[in-house]
Protein backbone atom coordinates (compact mmCIF):
# COMPACT_ATOMS: atom_id res chain seq x y z
CA UNK A 1 0.00 0.00 0.00
CA UNK A 2 0.96 3.38 -0.80
CA UNK A 3 2.14 5.93 2.28
CA UNK A 4 -0.61 7.89 3.14
CA UNK A 5 1.76 10.47 4.99
CA UNK A 6 2.87 12.93 2.34
CA UNK A 7 -0.82 13.58 1.85
CA UNK A 8 -1.52 14.11 5.21
CA UNK A 9 1.55 16.38 5.63
CA UNK A 10 0.43 18.78 2.21
CA UNK A 11 -2.90 19.34 4.22
CA UNK A 12 -1.93 19.88 7.79
CA UNK A 13 1.06 22.02 6.87
CA UNK A 14 -1.92 24.33 4.65
CA UNK A 15 -4.12 24.30 7.64
CA UNK A 16 -1.39 25.95 9.73
CA UNK A 17 -0.97 28.01 7.61
CA UNK A 18 -4.93 29.29 7.48
CA UNK A 19 -3.80 29.31 11.76
CA UNK A 20 -0.96 31.65 10.63
CA UNK A 21 -4.26 33.81 8.64
CA UNK A 22 -6.36 33.21 11.32
CA UNK A 23 -3.66 35.15 14.07
CA UNK A 24 -3.01 38.05 12.07
CA UNK A 25 -6.59 38.55 11.20
CA UNK A 26 -7.48 38.29 15.70
CA UNK A 27 -4.53 40.84 16.10
CA UNK A 28 -6.09 42.95 13.41
CA UNK A 29 -9.51 43.13 14.36
CA UNK A 30 -7.76 43.12 17.96
CA UNK A 31 -9.86 39.96 18.64
CA UNK A 32 -8.56 38.05 22.21
CA UNK A 33 -6.46 34.71 21.92
CA UNK A 34 -9.46 32.69 23.11
CA UNK A 35 -12.29 33.33 20.77
CA UNK A 36 -11.59 32.10 17.42
CA UNK A 37 -10.93 28.62 18.79
CA UNK A 38 -14.13 28.71 20.12
CA UNK A 39 -16.52 29.40 17.42
CA UNK A 40 -18.64 27.33 15.88
CA UNK A 41 -20.71 27.33 12.37
CA UNK A 42 -23.79 26.78 13.93
CA UNK A 43 -24.49 26.02 17.87
CA UNK A 44 -24.62 22.24 17.95
CA UNK A 45 -21.48 21.42 15.99
CA UNK A 46 -17.85 21.26 17.80
CA UNK A 47 -15.94 24.05 18.06
CA UNK A 48 -12.96 25.40 15.71
CA UNK A 49 -10.71 24.16 18.17
CA UNK A 50 -12.36 20.97 18.25
CA UNK A 51 -12.29 20.39 14.56
CA UNK A 52 -8.82 21.00 14.34
CA UNK A 53 -7.82 18.39 17.15
CA UNK A 54 -9.83 15.56 15.41
CA UNK A 55 -8.83 16.19 11.76
CA UNK A 56 -5.26 15.93 13.72
CA UNK A 57 -6.22 12.55 15.08
CA UNK A 58 -7.24 11.18 11.70
CA UNK A 59 -3.92 12.38 10.15
CA UNK A 60 -2.16 10.82 12.81
CA UNK A 61 -4.08 7.74 13.23
CA UNK A 62 -4.66 6.65 9.89
CA UNK A 63 -1.05 6.19 9.10
CA UNK A 64 -0.05 4.75 12.45
CA UNK A 65 -3.05 2.22 12.20
CA UNK A 66 -2.01 1.11 8.49
CA UNK A 67 1.59 1.07 9.52
CA UNK A 68 0.52 -1.40 12.94
CA UNK A 69 1.80 1.63 14.69
CA UNK A 70 0.55 2.47 18.54
CA UNK A 71 -1.36 5.56 18.04
CA UNK A 72 -0.03 8.20 20.79
CA UNK A 73 -2.55 10.07 22.54
CA UNK A 74 -2.87 13.68 22.75
CA UNK A 75 -4.41 15.51 25.12
CA UNK A 76 -7.07 17.69 23.55
CA UNK A 77 -5.74 20.65 25.70
CA UNK A 78 -5.49 23.69 23.08
CA UNK A 79 -7.38 26.59 23.91
CA UNK A 80 -5.11 29.21 21.48
CA UNK A 81 -4.40 29.46 17.82
CA UNK A 82 -0.67 28.75 18.78
CA UNK A 83 -1.60 25.80 20.52
CA UNK A 84 -3.45 24.01 17.98
CA UNK A 85 -0.59 24.85 15.63
CA UNK A 86 1.64 22.99 17.77
CA UNK A 87 -0.87 20.17 17.35
CA UNK A 88 -0.96 20.22 13.84
CA UNK A 89 3.00 20.20 14.10
CA UNK A 90 3.57 17.54 16.49
CA UNK A 91 1.20 15.53 13.85
CA UNK A 92 3.35 15.85 11.04
CA UNK A 93 6.40 15.47 13.10
CA UNK A 94 4.95 11.71 14.50
CA UNK A 95 3.56 10.66 11.03
CA UNK A 96 6.77 11.59 9.34
CA UNK A 97 8.48 9.26 11.32
CA UNK A 98 6.68 6.48 9.70
CA UNK A 99 8.93 5.20 6.77
CA UNK A 100 7.30 3.98 3.34
CA UNK A 101 8.25 0.61 3.73
CA UNK A 102 6.17 0.33 7.12
CA UNK A 103 3.17 0.02 4.82
CA UNK A 104 4.07 -2.69 2.56
CA UNK A 105 1.29 -4.94 3.09
CA UNK A 106 -1.08 -2.76 4.78
CA UNK A 107 -3.37 -3.81 2.19
CA UNK A 108 -4.08 -7.21 4.22
CA UNK A 109 -4.81 -5.18 7.69
CA UNK A 110 -8.31 -4.75 9.18
CA UNK A 111 -8.22 -1.79 10.59
CA UNK A 112 -10.25 -1.66 13.99
CA UNK A 113 -11.25 1.83 15.34
CA UNK A 114 -13.60 3.23 18.06
CA UNK A 115 -16.43 5.74 17.18
CA UNK A 116 -18.18 6.69 19.96
CA UNK A 117 -19.79 4.06 21.71
CA UNK A 118 -19.04 1.55 18.42
CA UNK A 119 -15.82 -0.44 17.15
CA UNK A 120 -15.99 -0.37 13.48
CA UNK A 121 -13.84 -2.63 11.63
CA UNK A 122 -12.82 -1.91 7.94
CA UNK A 123 -10.18 -3.88 5.40
CA UNK A 124 -7.49 -1.52 5.16
CA UNK A 125 -7.84 0.47 1.35
CA UNK A 126 -11.33 0.69 2.63
CA UNK A 127 -10.78 2.13 6.18
CA UNK A 128 -8.29 4.80 4.62
CA UNK A 129 -10.61 5.93 1.58
CA UNK A 130 -13.98 5.40 3.03
CA UNK A 131 -13.00 6.58 6.67
CA UNK A 132 -9.97 8.06 7.87
CA UNK A 133 -9.69 10.83 4.89
CA UNK A 134 -13.38 11.53 4.44
CA UNK A 135 -12.89 12.11 7.75
CA UNK A 136 -10.20 14.13 7.62
CA UNK A 137 -11.25 16.58 5.20
CA UNK A 138 -14.61 17.19 6.99
CA UNK A 139 -12.52 18.44 9.70
CA UNK A 140 -10.42 20.04 7.83
CA UNK A 141 -12.88 22.13 5.87
CA UNK A 142 -15.21 22.67 8.83
CA UNK A 143 -12.28 24.68 10.38
CA UNK A 144 -12.04 26.08 6.96
CA UNK A 145 -15.28 27.51 6.91
CA UNK A 146 -15.62 28.75 10.25
CA UNK A 147 -12.92 30.98 9.75
CA UNK A 148 -14.62 32.14 6.43
CA UNK A 149 -17.86 32.38 7.89
CA UNK A 150 -16.10 34.90 10.67
CA UNK A 151 -14.21 36.99 7.68
CA UNK A 152 -10.71 35.73 7.69
CA UNK A 153 -9.80 35.92 4.22
CA UNK A 154 -8.99 32.30 3.54
CA UNK A 155 -9.69 30.82 -0.12
CA UNK A 156 -9.57 27.67 -1.97
CA UNK A 157 -5.81 28.18 -2.81
CA UNK A 158 -5.16 28.03 1.32
CA UNK A 159 -7.40 24.93 1.43
CA UNK A 160 -5.48 22.97 -1.35
CA UNK A 161 -2.11 24.11 -0.10
CA UNK A 162 -1.55 26.16 -3.25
Amino acid sequence: MQTPVPMFVHSLTALSKILDKAEAFAEAKKIKPDVIPQLRLIADMLPFWRQITIACDHAKGAPARLAGREVPSFADTETTLAELKERIAKTIAFISTIPDAAFDGAEARTITVKAGPRELSFPAPQYLASYAIPNFYFHMSTAYSILRANGVEVGKTDFLGG
